[in-house]
């Protein structure tokens, strides 16, 4: 029996970037869950500022809480979408869907869009 090396050799790179997939996806799961864990009410406030999304330090504390007892992967749209829910009723819709423009343009703009 003689074993073409081609088929063999494509899937063995289709394996390792497969792996180097998930590798970066858990590595880029961690860096943002990280982000969140330590975020604080007055880095939220100044970082909605920076996008013209204005909170109060009130709604800043019941974010960043929120974020710290939750274990959601930003990585997984169902989790996102429950964020949203939450972002919505410590806000307001309208903030909750500017804060999910925002989210997709810098997806878009650091060029993630194929992790999300």
């Amino acid at each position: 029996m003689h074993i073409q090396p081609r088929p063999i050799i494509g899937l063995l790179i289709k394996s390792i970037l497969e792996m180097r997939r998930m590798i970066l996806k858990k590595m880029i799961k961690q860096v943002v869950h990280q982000k969140l864990k330590n975020l604080t009410p007055n880095a939220l406030i100044a970082y909605g500022q920076e996008h013209q999304i204005y909170i109060t330090k009130e709604q800043a504390n019941d974010i960043v809480a929120y974020l710290k007892r939750t274990d959601l992967n930003p990585l997984e749209e169902e989790d996102r979408i429950k964020a949203l829910k939450k972002l919505a009723q410590i806000t307001d819709p309208q903030t909750a869907q500017k804060v999910n423009r925002i989210f997709q343009q810098m997806i878009k703009d650091n060029g993630l869009s194929h992790w999300f």
